[in-house]
C-alpha cells in the first residue's frame, strides 16, 4: 500500500469515524432513557429495565442480634449499598435500587418519621380495571390520566420507613443500578428486619 494512497484515505476515514462518533453521541440519551437498554447486572449478568426479577442478592446480610448502641442508616448511592450501623459497629449491609436520573434520592441527613407495614404510593402504581387486572402499568396519578372503566392503584411498599418528604425505604425491585421515583428499594428479606430494628428517629445518612 503506497504512501500517496494513504494519504488520500485517511481523511477520508477520519471523516467517517468522526460521523459515527457524533450518531453515537446524539442517540445517547435516547438509550439512556429507554426501558430496552442492556445493563451489566451486579452479579454480571445481562438485566433491562423491563426484567419482572431482581438480581441474585450477593451481598446482604443481618449480625446485629446481640449488638446494642443506637441505629444509623448510611446509604451510598454510587455503591448502591445500605450500611445499618449499631453503637457505631457495622452490623448489616444490604443491596439497594435508589433514584433514577430525574427522580434522584436526596443527599443528607435525616431522621426515620414514619414507619407502615403495607405501604401503597398515592402518586406510582398502575391503571387496573373493576376486577383488578391491570391496564396499563407504570403511570403517574397525576399526569397520566386512567382509561375509561379504570382506576388508579399506587405500587405497593411493603416495610415502608419514611426519611423524608415522600421517600422511603421499602421493598422492591432491584435491577442493579438506580431505578426508583427517589425511594431506597430493599430485598423484601432486609426490608423486613429494618423495619422490625428500627425505631423512630433513627438517623439516616445518603451519601454519593
Amino acid at each position: 500500500m503506497s504512501f500517496l494512497f494513504l494519504m488520500r484515505h485517511i481523511p477520508v476515514a477520519l471523516a467517517c469515524m468522526a460521523m459515527l462518533m457524533l450518531g453515537a453521541c446524539a442517540s445517547y440519551d435516547g438509550r439512556l432513557n429507554s426501558t430496552a437498554t442492556q445493563y451489566l447486572g451486579t452479579d454480571g449478568s445481562i438485566v433491562t429495565r423491563t426484567s419482572t426479577a431482581s438480581l441474585p442478592d450477593l451481598i446482604s446480610y443481618w449480625a446485629g442480634e446481640s449488638a446494642n448502641g443506637p441505629g444509623h442508616i448510611v446509604i451510598n448511592i454510587s455503591q448502591q449499598k445500605l450500611f445499618y450501623y449499631k453503637g457505631g459497629k457495622l452490623v448489616g449491609i444490604s443491596a439497594v435500587s435508589t433514584g433514577k436520573e430525574g427522580h434522584d434520592s436526596p443527599v443528607g441527613n435525616f431522621k426515620v418519621q414514619k414507619k407502615e407495614k403495607e405501604h401503597a404510593s398515592n402518586l406510582y402504581g398502575d391503571f387496573v380495571d373493576a376486577s383488578g387486572t391491570v391496564v396499563v402499568k407504570s403511570v403517574d396519578a397525576i399526569k397520566d390520566k386512567p382509561p375509561a372503566g379504570t382506576h388508579f392503584q399506587g405500587s405497593s411498599m411493603p416495610w415502608f420507613m419514611q426519611f423524608a418528604p415522600g421517600v422511603g425505604m421499602h421493598t422492591g425491585f432491584l435491577p442493579g443500578i438506580p431505578d426508583s421515583h427517589g425511594c431506597i428499594r430493599l430485598p423484601d428479606k432486609m426490608a423486613k428486619i429494618f423495619y422490625d430494628v428500627t425505631p423512630l428517629g433513627t438517623p439516616v445518612t445518603l451519601e454519593k
